[in-house]
């Protein structure tokens, strides 16, 4: 997996930058790769700790809006994870994620630090059951708490993500796993199209 996320890193950092930007703005795409990790909170679950790593790419969807400093622009993301390890004491379970929706909220600011809300979910599919005796299929619904900072090349992110692992129903019994996690990513926003009328006539 370090071998992956190395390549990953190469690839962006290797990729013409030319329609990098500061900024979200409307019409524009967020492309990071990211990694986190965590523990979990709730009873039998605290000793289980997991790790993820995984690529975003995002629709920046309107232009500010909103009051105060509420204002910011809606963004809406898909995320794919190939790797995310949950460490439980029975076993180690590999798996891979899906995460189709992701609602973002990028507050609108002057500076290089841009805060962000998200909430979202997706479905993890594992090698052993997740809890243990439980299912290797679960949901991973999900709220985060984050920041760009934003650079003239590459925006860094950090956030703290609060994410839920639970099989919904699908297997009994459903005990669930509440995990706090800290993630690091590293991207760019590419520029919207242009309005019409900064458009050269023929």
């Amino acid at each position: 997996m370090k071998i992956f996320s190395a390549l990953l890193l190469a690839t962006l950092l290797s990729a013409p930058l030319v329609r990098s930007q500061k900024h979200p703005e409307k019409g524009g795409h967020e492309i990071e790769f990211w990694t986190g990790g965590g523990h979990g909170t709730n009873g039998s679950a605290s000793n289980t700790s997991v790790w993820n790593v995984g690529a975003r790419y995002g629709w920046v969807l309107t232009r500010p809006r909103g009051p105060g400093f509420l204002r910011g622009s809606f963004e809406y993301a898909v995320d794919v994870v190939p790797a995310f390890l949950v460490f439980q004491p029975a076993n180690t379970a590999y798996g891979f994620g899906l995460n189709p929706m992701a609602l973002k909220w990028n507050l609108e600011t002057r500076g290089r630090v841009v805060p962000y809300l998200e909430l979202g979910g997706g479905v993890l599919f594992t090698n052993h059951q997740v809890p243990t005796g439980t299912s290797r299929v679960n949901f991973t619904p999900g709220g985060a708490l984050g920041m760009h900072i934003l650079r003239n090349r590459l925006n860094w992110s950090i956030e703290l993500r609060y994410l839920h692992i639970s099989n919904a129903g699908l297997a009994t019994p459903n005990p669930g796993i509440n995990t706090v996690q800290l993630r690091l990513g590293v991207g760019q926003f590419t520029h919207g199209r242009r309005d019409d009328r900064h458009r050269s006539t023929p």
